[in-house]
């Protein structure tokens, strides 16, 4: 992950579909509907629009895998917590999540992305659970911290520090789709990952 010389939206994954077999490895990001999954995703790739960003909550509803430079696959899952989706559809997505975190056999890494202004929800606290449950060492992203001012930016990461239980080993890092701040720090943990292959 070097360079980023293709990217691809290689498949699309409903409640219903059977989840993506792969023999690469896999990176999944995870988050509430709205916290910039798929802008993170495009600023990674460094591609405006592979992943598609709206303005409206839920807007990804199916798991996408994008293929990158045919080495490894980054994996955007379904937002939780969004209110305006029948309560439902909000559990068979939590189960989708939960089945690809139990049964990939290629993922390596799971990434918790939450808005570095606010505190983490209980549906964070329950996805970091869930992460931790199934054997992988979250490494959370805190996204839109162009919004906060550095002084901002310590005080609520200490807050997400303390709301979300850090334990040791686990990774905090601020980022920024508008300015790219903590795109290097992403790509050196999948590279380090990818070389202990």
């Amino acid at each position: 992950m070097n360079k980023i010389k293709s990217a691809e939206l290689e498949q699309v994954c409903g409640i219903s579909s059977a989840l993506p077999v792969h023999t690469l490895p896999e990176y999944a990001f995870a988050g509430r509907s709205n916290v910039g999954k798929s802008s993170l995703i495009n600023a990674l790739l460094e591609r405006k629009r592979l992943a598609r960003t709206s303005q409206d909550p839920g807007k990804t509803q199916t798991i996408n895998v994008y293929n990158v430079n045919k080495a490894v696959y980054l994996v955007d899952l379904p937002g939780y917590g969004y209110a305006r989706t029948s309560r439902e559809t909000r559990a068979k997505w939590g189960k989708m999540i939960e089945r690809y975190l139990r049964t990939s056999e290629a993922l390596r890494t799971v990434f918790l992305l939450v808005d570095m202004r606010h505190e983490p929800t209980a549906d964070d606290r329950t996805m970091i659970d869930w992460i931790r449950e199934t054997g992988y060492t979250p490494v959370v992203i805190m996204t839109k911290a162009d919004k906060l001012s550095k002084n901002e930016q310590a005080k609520m990461k200490s807050v997400i520090r303390k709301a979300l239980s850090i334990r040791e080993g686990e990774t905090l890092i601020p980022f920024s789709a508008v300015t790219k701040a903590g795109r290097e720090e992403i790509l050196e943990l999948i590279r380090e990952n990818n070389e202990g292959e």
